[in-house]
């Protein structure tokens, strides 16, 4: 019997510990500053890179001159991660992309929304509740003149105690009528941390 209280007094100590610990204080913090909780892959990183790609990019002089009387149309390929991280690159592809708009300098066309913008207009011409009048006519997409993409990779050593992580960002613009680059961009990112004493 005083085994099977003693266990049953645990068991409760530890539900209503677990639901002490999901009712904690929350406050909100700056998006903007550094992150530094761990060597991880992060918001801070994430922004350094957007910051760095579009800053380089609208300063090279031929990008300059080539902006300077139209915007030119992107389209957006996926950042290759080659790290062994799970990191969400197409934030940084949005991040990219949502800058280079509003600099007023380019104008893209969005992958990721064509099968909706297939459907939606294969409604409006086989539905039969649009008015065709109204109705989109297809074929008038504009094509993209260039093409954005890139990869992301790191090294990782630990010794000592410690842990380096360098990450390294490489971007480029492709002329897809000519396959040329026309541009590349490259961000490098070293980060430090001490180990866990257990490891972790």
């Amino acid at each position: 019997m005083n085994a099977k209280l003693i266990f049953a007094v645990l068991a409760t100590s530890t539900l209503l510990t677990g639901c002490a610990s999901t009712g904690g204080s929350v406050s909100y913090g700056d998006a903007q500053a550094v992150e530094t909780l761990t060597k991880d892959f992060g918001s801070t990183d994430l922004q350094m890179i957007a910051a760095k790609m579009v800053d380089d990019m609208l300063m090279f002089p031929p990008v300059v001159q080539m902006t300077q009387t139209r915007r030119p149309v992107i389209v957006l390929d996926r950042i290759h991660n080659k790290t062994q991280e799970h990191i969400d690159t197409e934030s940084i592809t949005d991040s990219i992309q949502n800058k280079l708009i509003n600099s007023g300098k380019f104008r893209f066309v969005d992958m990721k929304s064509v099968n909706a913008v297939a459907q939606q207009l294969a409604y409006q011409k086989q539905s039969g509740m649009v008015n065709q009048a109204t109705a989109v006519r297809t074929g008038g997409h504009i094509g993209a003149e260039f093409m954005l993409n890139g990869n992301l990779s790191s090294i990782v050593k630990n010794a000592g105690g410690k842990s380096d992580v360098y990450y390294k960002f490489t971007f480029k613009l492709q002329n897809l009528q000519t396959g040329i680059v026309e541009w590349t961009g490259e961000k490098e990112i070293r980060k430090a941390a001490k180990r866990s004493t257990f490891g972790l």
